[in-house]
This record gives structure tokens, C-alpha cells and sequence, in this order.
């Protein structure tokens, strides 16, 4: 069985055959999903996939590429009462994002930094987004204390030596589709280097396909993809990652077996 800690089951691209994809993610042996709200308008979309199906739970928080739209206050609150729900297994996904310029770095900063106290008081999980922003990423968790409630670096796209800081915070490696890609030597490299008990696999659906499904849409049927291309590169068998994957994700976001 294998858990998709990240994806966006709520996402119009599902729309016109949401439980027919959700269906195929069953079949596939999908035992679990971390479904991301990240915003005004997703957050509640997770919370009702959440709690119509057993088997996914959600995340809520707010991405770094809203931070401008924030009601810091008012938001953070929301998101705090949210936590209460018993499906609501983590805050995220937060972080910063210096690749699309929707944001000032202020703006996110403060963002952040808001999150993870709330995490912290709230003894919660964190999941991070980072897009062309490690240094000030790890900056930033390290100066927050954010080690005390750890987390995982979604679709991580560091160095190794990002890694090892993240690593050292108390925070999981998660890898999706780009790790299948033909040209992914970083993605690769530090994957092999990753602790099994702290190795994570995700889809982030509907985006990031892997191969050979690039360019298309993505799904949670499709963590299998990722899980296969972490076995190789591990030199371990499918049954082997998909246990050990699943066992940190239950561990991290206490999910039931």
C-alpha cells in the first residue's frame, strides 16, 4: 500500500471525473491521501474532500504565491480553528516561492513565519513549499524553531547539502514525478542519499506528472510512478519503499493503519 502525502484532489482539473480518478488511486493501492488547501478558495474544497472520504486528510495553510492576499489575523485564526478537525493533519502548504512574482519576499516572510508559530503552538506538522528559495527557506525554519514540530520539504528540488540542513531540522524528503524524469540527476542524487525513515513520496496531482505521463495530467494513482523510480534508485523492491514510505507517513502525520 502507499500514501500520497501531496496532492490537489480538489482541483477543477477533476472535475468531470473526480471519483472515477479517486477510484483508480484505490485500485492502485493508494491506502492513504494528504489533500493541500493553500488558500481562501481551497482550504474549504480540501476540508469537504476530507470529510466525505475516509481515507484523505487534509492539510490547510496558506501559500507563499497568496501571502498578498492574506487576512493575517483573521486568516490565521481560521486556519487555527480548522486544526480542530480531526482530518486536519498538518499546516502547509507554506514556505516561500521567489520563482513566480505574485508576492513581495516581505509579504511571504512574515507570512511564514506567522504559520509556524501557529504550528508550533499548535504541536503541528508543517508542509514546504520552497521554489528558489533554500537558503532563506532553511533561514527561516531554523530561526523560527520550526525543528520542534518538523515536516516534510514537498516535491524537494534542493541540493544535497539543502538536504542535509532540512534534514537536521527534523523535516522529511518527499519526491513526486520530476524524480522519474530521464534528466533528473539532483533530484536522483539526493534521493539516494536520503534516510530510508525519512523518505517521503507524493504526487502533487494534478501537476507534475512522471514519465511516462509528463505534460499531462497528474493523479494519485501515479505515486506508484514515483514510488518504483525511489525503489530503483534506493536498489530496493516496490513492496520495500512502498512500506517504508508509508510507515513515515503515518508516523509524521499520524495517520491510522
Amino acid at each position: 500500500m502507499l500514501i500520497d502525502t501531496h496532492a490537489h484532489l480538489d482541483s477543477p482539473k477533476f472535475d468531470d471525473d473526480r471519483e472515477e480518478m479517486i477510484a483508480r488511486a484505490r485500485e492502485a493501492g493508494v491506502d492513504a491521501i494528504v489533500n493541500i488547501g493553500f488558500n481562501r478558495e481551497t482550504i474549504p474544497t480540501t476540508m469537504a474532500l476530507a470529510e466525505k472520504y475516509p481515507f484523505i486528510y487534509a492539510a490547510v495553510g496558506w501559500h507563499p504565491t497568496d501571502a498578498v492576499d492574506m487576512k493575517l489575523e483573521e486568516d490565521l485564526a481560521w486556519i487555527e480553528r480548522l486544526c480542530a478537525h480531526p482530518k486536519v493533519r498538518a499546516i502547509g502548504e507554506i514556505g516561500l516561492d521567489y520563482y513566480w512574482d505574485t508576492s513581495p519576499k516581505d509579504v511571504q516572510h512574515v507570512v511564514f513565519r506567522e504559520q509556524i508559530r501557529l504550528a508550533r503552538r499548535l504541536g503541528k506538522p508543517i508542509v514546504i513549499h520552497n521554489r528558489d528559495a533554500h537558503e532563506d527557506t532553511v533561514r527561516l525554519l531554523r530561526e523560527e524553531k520550526a525543528s520542534e514540530v518538523g515536516g516534510v520539504m514537498h516535491c524537494f528540488s534542493g541540493s544535497w547539502e539543502i538536504a542535509k540542513m532540512c534534514l537536521d531540522l527534523n523535516f522529511y524528503i518527499s519526491f513526486g514525478g520530476p524524480v522519474t524524469f530521464k534528466n533528473a540527476r539532483v533530484p536522483k542524487e539526493v534521493l539516494k542519499q536520503v534516510p530510508l525513515d525519512r523518505l517521503l513520496v507524493e504526487t502533487d496531482a494534478p501537476y507534475l506528472a512522471p514519465h511516462p505521463h509528463r505534460g499531462k495530467r497528474n493523479e494519485s494513482a501515479y505515486v506508484r510512478l514515483a514510488a518504483e523510480a525511489a525503489a530503483e534508485i534506493k536498489g530496493l523492491s516496490l513492496e520495500e519503499i512502498s512500506e517504508i514510505t508509508s510507515e513515515n507517513a503515518r508516523r509524521l502525520f499520524g495517520l491510522p493503519r
